[in-house]
């Protein structure tokens, strides 16, 4: 499969975060110029109030105002003195602290590129979940079936109609005028089971029916009597029957999660795919969203989570990728993919010389109040994420063979903000380790 280029990015959640503390401390700074222009021009006005007093006495009688000795030399003192200290008045620039500050902020402001990415992001939120175009571009979202998502876009239109009442009507234009974000076309890659997977994005065709629903379980998993699991075994929840998806509940806690989330921070980047044919990681169209990689040497939290995903799935981690990171902004996705490399891509994983992914182990790291599902269009499942859980399956029959029903996409973020970690599992050092009845069809 050839990678097309990369279109515009838009920013991550977290650096788009980053962006609205920046923009506050400008404003501030801002106000504290105005307030120095205002103070200086106060004095200054001071200054010509009194000169003017003065003048309007002197010049009605310039012999008579001069003959006392007094006012000529209040005069030269004034001429030489006073306004020379007006025009060092004059000629201070109260803005230096505010330019100073913009310009330290400025090589983090989003570029153009950064404004075409978002821009884009809107209009694939609007194409995948068929929102109405003039609508959407006054920031009108659909009602959502999220309670806290319901709540947060109300509290939200809320307060921009407040502020649109508040601004005086002069100033409406840039407020009331839709956002032009131009025409949506379908991306040249068009995607067979693009249809379906963005219907599962909107919550449409899920195929589990109540008999299936009924055959799936919730149970204590103690990865085969592992003995870091006895005491405190996980909670497994059946996500889908076949192929086999489950849920762990309080798979990372709280604290966890912000260490990890920390850790990726200052090192997301672009997230990159590996290309099937040379296997080196490169950006794709496709995959929209910023990432990080994190070592078990990194922090004891990260060697303690990679220990937590072997002791849950009982295969190793030794030949596993590192633990990726990724931060969804707007309109983030990874269009429907496969985790493992194909029959015609027998290089995909060469370099690493580990084998194949045998198996994926999906953190969610944040709730997503709107979009943002793991789906898989083959079968129609819909995975929503909640936040410390994780979902695991495995990409592989016993055989070596793909299971080629395990693909799967990440629907684009409509609100909220959405933080996963995953780690993918090779096939080196799991020979004795995986299920031997991971045969096609199960």
């Amino acid at each position: 499969m050839a990678l097309s280029l990369s279109p515009p990015l838009p920013l991550s959640a977290g650096q788009m975060t980053d962006l609205i503390h920046t923009e506050k401390e400008l404003v501030q700074s801002l106000k504290e110029y105005i307030l120095a222009e205002e103070s200086k021009l106060a004095a200054v006005k001071s200054w010509a109030n009194k000169l003017d007093s003065l003048t309007q006495v002197s010049s009605s009688d310039p012999e008579g105002f001069l003959a006392h000795p007094v006012n000529a030399y209040k005069l030269m003192k004034r001429l030489h003195t006073e306004w020379s200290q007006l025009e060092s008045l004059v000629l201070q620039d109260p803005s230096e602290g505010f330019i100073s500050n913009i310009s330290t902020h400025r090589p983090f402001f989003p570029d153009q590129e950064d404004e075409k990415g978002a821009a884009k992001a809107l209009m694939r939120l609007q194409d995948t979940y068929q929102l109405d175009s003039e609508s959407f571009s006054r920031g009108k979202l659909p009602d959502s079936g999220h309670q806290r998502a319901g709540a947060n876009l109300r509290y939200f239109e809320q307060l921009l109609s407040k502020q649109l009442t508040e601004v005086k009507q002069s100033e409406l234009t840039s407020f009331e005028e839709p956002i032009q974000i131009g025409t949506y076309a379908r991306p040249k890659d068009h995607l067979p089971e693009r249809e379906v997977y963005e219907a599962l994005c909107r919550g449409e065709g899920v195929q589990m029916t109540e008999k299936r629903r009924s055959g799936l379980f919730c149970r204590y998993h103690d990865g085969n009597r592992n003995p870091r699991l006895l005491l405190r075994p996980m909670m497994e929840e059946d996500e889908w029957d076949s192929p086999r998806i489950v849920r762990y509940l309080n798979a990372l806690s709280h604290d966890e999660i912000e260490t990890i989330k920390q850790l990726a921070k200052p090192n997301l980047a672009r997230a990159t795919v590996r290309d099937p044919k040379t296997g080196v990681l490169t950006t794709a169209n496709y995959r929209v969203s910023k990432s990080a990689w994190l070592e078990g040497e990194d922090d004891p939290v990260v060697a303690r989570v990679n220990q937590r995903i072997e002791d849950i799935t009982g295969l190793t981690v030794r030949t596993a990728e590192l633990l990726q990171v990724a931060n969804y902004g707007v309109g983030g996705q990874y269009e429907p993919h496969f985790d493992f490399s194909r029959k015609d891509e027998p290089d995909a994983f060469k370099r690493l010389g580990t084998g194949n992914r045998v198996a994926t182990f999906l953190n969610y790291m944040s709730d997503v109040e709107a979009g943002g599902a793991t789906v898989f269009p083959d079968f129609g499942a819909a995975i929503r994420p909640k936040k410390g859980t994780a979902v695991f399956w495995y990409n592989l029959f016993s055989s070596g063979e793909g299971d080629y029903r395990t693909r799967h996409a990440a629907c684009p973020v409509l609100v909220g903000n959405k933080w996963v970690s995953n780690k993918w599992i090779h096939e080196r050092g799991q020979e004795f380790r995986r299920p031997c009845g991971l045969t096609p069809g199960n």
